[in-house]
């Protein structure tokens, strides 16, 4: 692995320095709490159905299009990779560069109704948009905040409003453009931990009514604000009990409207209520215990109640069926 992509790979876990002596005291409690049963936990268990890996590098997002194909944004290796429904790997897109179509450390994705990929090119400052087969449509180069350099980390599609959502992951903010002339329209938020603040927002979703659940790393919560960019509420906080988070990092929205998020310190997936309440844990019905996962990043959910998860660490993105309850 290149030194770039060792530095990319910190990069994606946010790690603040002021984080570290905290992580070293919590590490007892957090291994004991993960490893035992949670007696008492509500869980919502899932079946493995499959594994994808296909040379995954640092993989950080999945998205799945109308028709069922996958995507895995594979950051290290400067590629996205489609598979099929079953999970059989199908061909990938993209090279390390930044001409049009190239990409330098991706890292979030989304795909619109009509099967167009878009792309944050983190490295390269910038959003890509692709037809379905990885060829190259447009990009929006993202502007610098007072001489500092975009980091888009993450893009949301609105087909209603034939707009997008795109996460500046170092300028602490939310830009909104227009997908029709791709022009900026406005930008929600700033640097700090009140409302609409954010410290190092990275993966983004909207629910059926378009509201936008941010996962703000470094404030260990997820924001959600409505489609015109006002505060709704804060699901999470610090800690490591049920409804809190350590390093919070993907985020997915059921059929049930209930909200998903992958805590990538502590392994695990914790699923909350439309009123961002803790609501359950993935569960592993084998064990009876919170289901276990490396470095858990980007998530998504599915109309046929899949459940994609991406694996950074372990170079994979596992599927399972979310079970009824």
């Amino acid at each position: 692995m290149m030194e770039r992509d060792r530095i990319n790979i910190i990069r994606i876990h946010n790690v603040n320095p002021l984080f570290h002596f905290s992580f070293v005291l919590l590490f007892i409690a957090i291994t004991l709490i993960i490893t035992k049963p949670a007696y008492g936990i509500r869980r919502i268990n899932v079946k493995h159905l499959f594994d994808m890996t296909a040379n995954l590098n640092a993989a950080s997002d999945v998205a799945v299009s109308k028709d069922g194909r996958i995507y895995v944004v594979d950051g290290a290796n400067h590629k996205i990779r489609i598979f099929d429904g079953n999970g059989k790997y199908l061909s990938s897109f993209g090279d390390k560069g930044s001409e049009n179509g190239e990409f330098r450390s991706p890292l979030g994705i989304d795909i619109d109704n009509s099967g167009k990929v878009y792309i944050a090119d983190s490295g390269n400052h910038r959003l890509q948009i692709f037809n379905p087969d990885g060829k190259f449509i447009a990009k929006i180069n993202i502007p610098s905040n007072n001489k500092h350099p975009a980091d888009p980390s993450d893009v949301a599609v609105d087909d209603s409003r034939n707009r997008c959502y795109i996460v500046d992951n170092d300028n602490h903010y939310i830009l909104v453009y227009d997908l029709s002339n791709r022009k900026l329209i406005k930008t929600y938020g700033s640097p700090g931990s009140e409302k609409l603040a954010f410290r190092y927002p990275f993966l983004i979703t909207l629910d059926k009514d378009k509201y936008l659940y941010i996962v703000d790393v470094i404030n260990t919560r997820v924001q959600v604000l409505n489609p015109d960019g006002l505060f709704v509420a804060f699901i999470g906080g610090w800690g490591v009990e049920k409804g809190e988070f350590f390093r919070p990092k993907g985020v997915a929205i059921d059929r049930n409207n209930r909200v998903y998020v992958s805590d990538s310190y502590m392994g695990v997936i914790q699923i909350f209520d439309s009123n961002g309440e803790f609501f359950a844990v993935v569960g592993d019905p084998a064990k009876r215990s919170p289901k276990k996962f490396k470095t858990p990043v980007g998530l998504f959910i599915d109309n046929n109640n899949r459940l994609y998860v991406v694996e950074m660490l372990a170079n994979r993105v596992s599927v399972y069926r979310i079970e009824t309850e």
